[in-house]
Parts: C-alpha cells; structure tokens; sequence
C-alpha cells in the first residue's frame, strides 16, 4: 500500500529537511547536507505519494545515512 504524501513530509522533517518553497501543490524540500538533492513533493497530504515519490524520498535518506 502506497504511502501518503503527509507520510513524505514527515519523513523528510524528521531527517532534517525543510520546505523551502510552495507554487501550487508542489513542495521544494532541500537538506543541507544535500544540496544538490532537492526533494518536490506534488499532491495535497491525504492523496498517495507515487511510486516515483517514495523512491526518490528513501534514496535522499539512504544518503544521509551513508554520510553519517
């Protein structure tokens, strides 16, 4: 079962990304530490993330694991 898009942002809070810029339903969320990684999340929080989404989020988090 596909996750939710609030499931996204919390992940990505939780990691220490932040939001940086709102246009529409789209999101921008950027890491510090991954600057050249920037995250756009499209959809309102109850629709499901798509596939692409998901992947997209735990590759940005794989890699700051593999920083740390």
């Amino acid at each position: 079962m596909p996750k939710k898009i609030r499931e996204l942002k919390k992940m990505l809070r939780q990691a220490g990304f932040e939001q940086k810029r709102i246009r529409g339903s789209h999101e921008r969320w950027i890491h510090s530490q991954l600057p050249e990684l920037p995250i756009t999340l499209a959809g309102k929080d109850s629709q499901d993330a798509k596939p692409y989404l998901e992947k997209l989020v735990n590759t940005a988090l794989q890699k700051l694991k593999e920083q740390e």
